[in-house]
């Protein structure tokens, strides 16, 4: 097709046609889906957080500073996937009674 027709006629393209499957209804599902997604990057952060701090707490030798850096950011990292899992969990409550 000549895009040129396509940009000058009133052509209705559906998103079937561009390849989009499920397409956001709302702007509450639109809200959802963009929370879902941080929520996950989130998550993957917190792992790769505790992955490394588990290295550095393995790795020590015996040295304390480094024995503490691991424990500290395993701590944290716990706390930030509770942090993420209520933030989850409050996203769904509040979206889902409006």
């Amino acid at each position: 097709m000549n895009i040129l027709r396509i940009l000058a006629e009133d052509v209705k393209i559906s998103p079937v046609d561009i390849g989009i499957t499920n397409p956001v209804r709302n702007a509450n599902d639109a809200l959802l889906n963009i929370l879902n997604t941080a929520y996950l990057w989130a998550g993957i952060v917190c792992i790769i957080i505790i992955i490394i701090a588990g290295y550095f707490y393995v790795t020590s030798n015996g040295n304390a500073a480094t024995i503490k850096r691991g424990k500290d950011a395993i701590a944290g990292a716990v706390i930030g996937i509770i942090v993420i899992i209520l933030a989850f969990t409050i996203t769904q409550f509040v979206i889902g009674r409006f």
